[in-house]
Parts: C-alpha cells; sequence; structure tokens
C-alpha cells in the first residue's frame, strides 16, 4: 500500500534510487526536468512513486517534474486500498510536480474494447496507449516549433495557476 511504499520499503530503496537518476542527470548537456510515468492504484507507484518525486524536487528544485499518473478504477480492479493510495498521492503530486498528465485506467481499457477492438487487452496493450499518449504530449519537445519548445513553456502555456496543473490527456 501506499504507507509501505512511501515509509519503509520505499524508504529502504530510495537512495539507490536516486543515485541512479543523479547518474542519468550527469549525463545530460541540459536537464529541463523529469518525466515520471507511475500508476496510484498500487504501493510502489502511488508510495514510492511519489517519495521519489518529492527527493527529486528536493535535489533539483528548479527542473521540471512532469508525471504520467494513472489513476486506479474499481471497474477495473478490485483491490480495496486502491483508492486510498490515490488520495494519498495527489497531495504529494500537488505539492511536487509541475505538471500532471492524467490517465483513467477505466478509459484506457474502455479505449481498448471499443476503438482498438480488443476483447481481452493486456498490460502491453495498455501500456502501448499510455506510450503514444506519453509521445503525443512531449512531441513539442522533440521536434522544432515556436511554441511549448520546452518542459518550462509547456508549464507556462497550460497551468492557469501554480496548483491547478492536472490535465486529462485525450486520444
Amino acid at each position: 500500500n501506499w504507507a509501505k511504499g512511501h515509509y519503509t520499503e520505499g524508504a529502504e530503496l530510495i537512495d539507490s534510487v536516486l543515485d541512479v537518476v543523479r547518474k542519468e542527470a550527469e549525463n545530460c548537456d541540459c536537464l529541463q526536468g523529469f518525466q515520471v510515468c507511475h500508476s496510484l492504484g498500487g504501493g510502489t507507484g502511488s508510495g514510492m512513486g511519489t517519495l521519489l518525486i518529492s527527493k527529486i524536487r528536493e535535489e533539483y528544485p528548479d527542473r521540471m517534474m512532469l508525471t504520467f499518473s494513472v489513476f486506479p478504477s474499481p471497474k477495473v480492479s478490485d483491490t480495496v486500498v486502491e483508492p486510498y493510495n490515490a488520495t494519498l498521492s495527489v497531495h504529494q503530486l500537488v505539492e511536487n510536480a509541475d505538471e500532471c498528465m492524467v490517465l483513467d485506467n477505466e478509459a484506457l481499457y474502455d479505449i481498448c474494447f471499443r476503438t482498438l477492438k480488443l476483447s481481452t487487452p493486456s498490460f502491453g496493450d495498455l501500456n502501448h496507449l499510455i506510450s503514444a499518449t506519453m509521445s503525443g504530449v512531449t512531441c513539442c519537445l522533440r521536434f522544432p516549433g515556436q511554441q511549448n519548445s520546452d518542459l518550462r513553456k509547456l508549464a507556462v502555456n497550460l497551468i492557469p495557476f501554480p496548483r491547478l496543473h492536472f490535465f486529462m490527456v485525450g486520444f
């Protein structure tokens, strides 16, 4: 659950994870920020994921933090604590993320059923949808253009008030 990921098991692993993040950040010529893709239903993505985001925010306060957060749905999973994990995570995302792209697990399944006509979608199918969304959101960073050419400009153009940085993505 969230508490184990954030306070106990996640706390044991966070230093080694941050070492990897530091190493990758040092290899960058011009680090704009970080992109974190995580689920808010389980303990690892919600608890340790938000712990990682808060630690990165402490270490790199001037860099942008963009998250792709998959929210749970009672129709897709029957795990009782998923809503609690998501609720506890949202506070951390409000405080430590600059831009949150919200992905709805139920909507992902619905797209697989209705649009893609898949009878039994796999995690690979869902991950493909998420990667297509991530690609669409970040294409302005990868290709030349006039507007939204970096993470900060994207935030300036999308966020009306600092704490209103949760976006529902379309497909």
